[in-house]
């Protein structure tokens, strides 16, 4: 599998190229996920989970039990 060449950083990493920020790029089906300290390691999914964790994350839900 290649990984994509379009990297957005975060908008929390601040400017610059430093080395310590969380970079999101994605492909027709595939959202990719690497810490710019470590690009060449590269977690790859689906839209349907990150938008679950960034829904847990907006309702203070993370760490929660689910009932």
């Amino acid at each position: 599998m290649s990984t994509p060449d379009n990297w957005q950083k975060s908008s929390y990493s601040g400017p610059g190229d430093g080395d310590s920020c969380v970079e999101l790029a994605s492909t027709p089906a595939m959202l990719h996920l690497r810490e710019s300290d470590d690009p060449g390691t590269v977690l790859t999914t689906t839209p349907p989970p990150v938008d679950h964790l960034l829904q847990a994350i907006r309702a203070g839900a993370l760490g929660t039990p689910r009932s």
